[in-house]
């Protein structure tokens, strides 16, 4: 057998490789920016009803404005009402008062990327959470 007789198809081997080692890291990649997209838009969403919450003029309306800051927030971010919740609670004391503080907390799923929903059940999703606290101030008017 001589060297003559081997016939080699590298360009043929070289992209299928290439393919079959690509396509998993592509989607990987995908995956990641759709989790790294979800955990900016639960920080900064969390951060904006902090602020929108301490603003506000009285407890009343504290809660419409903090929550409405966090949806647009995520709205911006891409991420789907049914896959966020907002929670608010005050520590220190009532709401509103001299020296209180206001931690928000934002949820949101991350649905991973292509996967049909003919499998059944719900999408596989990452879960992210963050949490922000804003603080009322020691010496400002008490607004409760």
């Amino acid at each position: 057998m001589t060297g003559d007789d081997e016939r080699g198809s590298a360009v043929v081997e070289m992209t299928w490789l290439g393919i079959l080692l690509l396509v998993p890291l592509v989607y990987v990649m995908l995956s990641v920016f759709e989790v790294q997209r979800a955990a900016y838009g639960a920080s900064a969403a969390g951060r904006a009803a902090g602020r929108a919450y301490v603003q506000s003029p009285d407890v009343g309306s504290a809660q419409q404005r903090g929550r409405t800051a966090a949806a647009l927030v995520l709205d911006d971010h891409g991420i789907a009402s049914d896959d966020r919740s907002v929670r608010v609670a005050c520590t220190d004391g009532p709401c509103l008062s001299p020296g209180s503080s206001v931690t928000v907390t934002v949820e949101v799923r991350a649905p991973l990327p292509f996967v049909p929903d003919f499998l059944g059940g719900a999408r596989p999703a990452v879960r992210v959470s963050s949490s922000h606290t804003e603080p009322y101030g020691r010496f400002r008017e008490d607004r409760s």
